[in-house]
């Protein structure tokens, strides 16, 4: 199930005067949730007359006391419908006194925790009472960015694997949350905008749900085939124009790093192009490419067999570039933009490169393949070099690369790493405005030490130090013709343990990025 999003335009809403709390409370909805400070519980005056004193006697008894996040749940009474109040329940929720995006993040998760926990199928959300004191969390900028992260908050409640794909398990699986509608309520002064961000809000949902769907689904359904037929399944509902490449024209390519990876698995490599032309003919575009490893055995160098259930997880870089591309397609985004996966399985077999191997990438360098647990990379590299073609403006490669990112930087902020200062700059910036937070690590030269070969133009691995590091490095080498970043996803891309899942990062950081160039 699919949360909508609507918006409600109202000329009064601030419950100041009684025309205006009338005008609210006549609206039909299972329940309005409203932010309030300790410091303005008096201007919800016309707002208690009508709640038959509701918001005082709570008030009384102590359970309004404006910690950020504390909930108190008013239910509907005769007084209410002398009043001819329609609500059934209004929602206060307190903001506390710091008014941050991360707190407006933490006020937002409480509310829809409490709102998930109960039979209401459809609530309205009042985006004035939610906005801050100060002119700066008042602006455009501000109430854009927190409905985005509304909308984000939302469908991470409401998204169950077990209820979208319901076929994997032979007894029916716990229902989903009730919540159907999410009614956001505004001025008329700031409709359009939030009307806009609602739309962006929605799309942002749809793309990170189709990145966890295909993160969360069993390797021997998420194949590189399937993903495939999935581009090509979304370019009939949307403006995407998609190309596959089989394993013969991959070989006709010259991408042998790609195919040195590919030819230890029995299914065939694909290699995806989805493009947006929303910009201009002679626009160039941005390119999103993501890494499509459906299923990291390690081949030669095979892994420890604890976990490695999750590396299914290993094309969750390609998982977001589908949905990235499918929320650019939702909004018909004005911009030309172009998601690129290269997608195989890494598996052992009489077939599977070695390591020692040497291989000959699409750029002509060649490759030492010291270890085949790296094998990220080597596929990223010939992608790296096929879209040159497009003289795109800039190129993200998303990844879940290395488990060295996962021990600097645990799982709190993917690993940026670019020389372009603009790009760092633009992508910090849009993690913050979403909370799918970037760190910016190093990639100077003296790294490239690490990737010294005695035998060919480099290895595929620098050795333990900074491996996150080396890696980057590596990939550096086959992005010196256009503005360039990698971000390192191993750490943020999936949870594990009881709450085992993709999260649909960084779907979030790379619709921002896109709506914001």
């Amino acid at each position: 199930m699919t949360i909508q999003f609507s918006t409600k335009v109202l000329s009064e809403i601030d419950f100041k005067s009684l025309k205006a709390a009338t005008a609210i409370c006549g609206l039909s909805g299972d329940c309005l949730i409203l932010g309030y400070r300790q410091s303005e519980l008096n201007q919800l005056q016309a707002l208690d007359d009508l709640l038959g004193g509701a918001i005082g006697q709570a008030r009384s008894l102590g359970d309004l006391d404006g910690k950020a996040g504390a909930c108190t749940l008013l239910r509907s009474t005769n007084s209410w419908a002398l009043s001819k109040v329609r609500l059934k329940r209004v929602l206060l929720v307190g903001l506390g006194d710091k008014e941050s995006l991360a707190d407006f993040a933490k006020v937002a998760r409480s509310a829809m925790k409490h709102i998930s926990a109960s039979p209401i199928e459809s609530v309205l959300w009042h985006v004035g009472s939610f906005t801050g004191k100060h002119k700066t969390n008042q602006s455009p900028t501000a109430i854009q960015e927190r409905i985005r992260l509304l909308a984000q908050i939302v469908g991470d409640q409401a998204y169950h694997f077990g209820v979208r794909q319901a076929q994997f398990k032979t007894k029916p699986v716990a229902k989903s949350d009730p919540l159907k509608l999410v009614t956001l309520l505004t001025n008329t002064k700031q409709a359009a905008l939030v009307k806009a961000s609602v739309h962006e809000g929605a799309a942002l949902v749809e793309g990170m749900n189709l990145t966890k769907d295909l993160g969360n689904l069993p390797p021997n359904i998420c194949t590189p085939t399937f993903l495939a037929h999935t581009a090509q399944n979304l370019s009939k509902k949307s403006s995407l124009r998609v190309q596959v490449l089989g394993e013969k024209q991959i070989e006709a390519l010259g991408m042998g790093s790609f195919l040195a990876v590919a030819k230890g698995s029995d299914t065939p490599p694909q290699f995806i192009i989805m493009r947006h032309d929303g910009g201009r003919a002679d626009e160039d575009p941005i390119v999103i490419v993501g890494k499509g490893i459906t299923f990291d055995t390690g081949g030669i160098s095979l892994k420890p067999g604890e976990a490695m259930d999750e590396m299914k997880y290993d094309m969750c870089g390609a998982a977001s570039v589908f949905g990235t591309m499918h929320a650019v397609s939702l909004l018909n985004l004005k911009k030309n933009v172009i998601g690129v996966v290269p997608t195989c399985e890494n598996m052992p077999s009489g077939r599977a490169t070695r390591p020692g191997d040497i291989v000959k990438s699409m750029s002509g360098q060649t490759i030492e393949v010291l270890n085949t647990d790296a094998e990220g990379r080597l596929i990223l590299c010939d992608a790296l070099t096929y879209v040159e073609r497009f003289k795109p403006k800039a190129v993200i490669d998303v990844a879940t690369l290395t488990g060295a990112c996962i021990i600097a930087l645990g799982h709190v902020h993917s690993g940026l790493f670019s020389d372009d200062e603009s790009l760092v700059k633009d992508l910090s910036k849009a993690g913050h405005q979403s909370l799918d937070t970037v760190w910016r690590l190093p990639l100077d030269a003296a790294y490239h030490e690490q990737l010294k070969s005695n035998f060919a133009d480099m290895a595929n691995i620098g050795g333990r130090p900074a491996g996150s590091v080396t890696a980057a490095c590596f990939l550096s080498r086959f992005a010196e013709k256009f503005r360039w970043a990698h971000l390192d996803i191993a750490g943020t891309a999936w949870k594990s343990g009881a709450a085992k899942g993709a999260t649909g990062r960084p779907v979030p950081l790379l619709l921002n990025f896109l709506l914001d160039q």
